[in-house]
């Protein structure tokens, strides 16, 4: 039986949206093995001139069994 694990994550980027959320998959992929999906809940701009894309996402990944 497999078991997903689900973690959210904020992604940024001056360029763009999808490039936000890109930055936060790609520093999840740097720690996190076997992502099966990702889910944008919400994007939007941040900053004093609201020159920031913000990017909410969540990552699910399946779970490893350690075995002893």
């Amino acid at each position: 039986m497999a078991v997903t694990k689900i973690i959210e994550l904020v992604g940024s980027s001056s360029q763009s949206s999808d490039d936000a959320v890109q930055q936060a998959l790609g520093e999840a992929r740097k720690t996190i093995r076997n992502i099966k999906a990702v889910d944008v809940v919400s994007t939007g701009l941040r900053g004093d001139n609201l020159g920031e894309w913000r990017a909410h996402v969540r990552v699910a990944f399946l779970i490893e069994s350690v075995s002893e």
